[in-house]
């Protein structure tokens, strides 16, 4: 099958067809290697892990209402509901944690301002070292959350 598939060795293989496949089956989507495959699959481990939640929902935008002048919003990985509460799932894959913390805060402040009801959210990350793991609890002090490693789930 090789002269149909292209393949990409990340953490694992992943199998996609090539123009020669496209043509043998008839399809038409064209599949092109990128730099967030990893982040695609720390995030399918979760929604695995987590039992494929039916209410899951990848890539999506939270904001506190509709004034334009005082709106926060945070683009969360993904996100379902557990009971009554939002879990908001995010991969730590390539990010600085600058910019974890900067998210993190942006959340703490959807928060204050009621954007997830009188539930408070549930935080689930997914990242790639213990000492990342560490620093991402750190930040998340007083919040509901939990932190796997990819190897925690592979």
């Amino acid at each position: 099958m090789e002269e149909y598939l292209n393949i990409l060795k990340d953490t694992e293989s992943i199998y996609y067809l090539n123009a020669k496949g496209r043509e043998l089956v008839g399809c038409e989507k064209v599949r092109k290697r990128t730099g967030n495959i990893l982040h695609y699959i720390m995030r399918n481990y979760l929604y695995i892990a987590f039992r494929c939640p039916p209410t899951w929902r990848n890539e999506i935008r939270i904001r506190n209402g509709s004034n334009k002048n005082n709106m926060i919003t945070c683009v969360a990985d993904a996100l379902f509901m557990k009971g009554d509460a939002h879990c908001i799932v995010e991969v730590d894959n390539t990010q600085t944690m600058k910019k974890n913390q900067k998210k993190v805060e942006k959340y703490r402040e959807l928060r204050q301002r009621g954007a997830f009801g009188m539930m408070a959210p549930h935080f689930i990350w997914i990242t790639t070292t213990e000492y990342r793991k560490k620093e991402l609890l750190e930040l998340h002090k007083g919040l509901n959350v939990q932190v796997f490693t990819l190897s925690d789930l592979v």
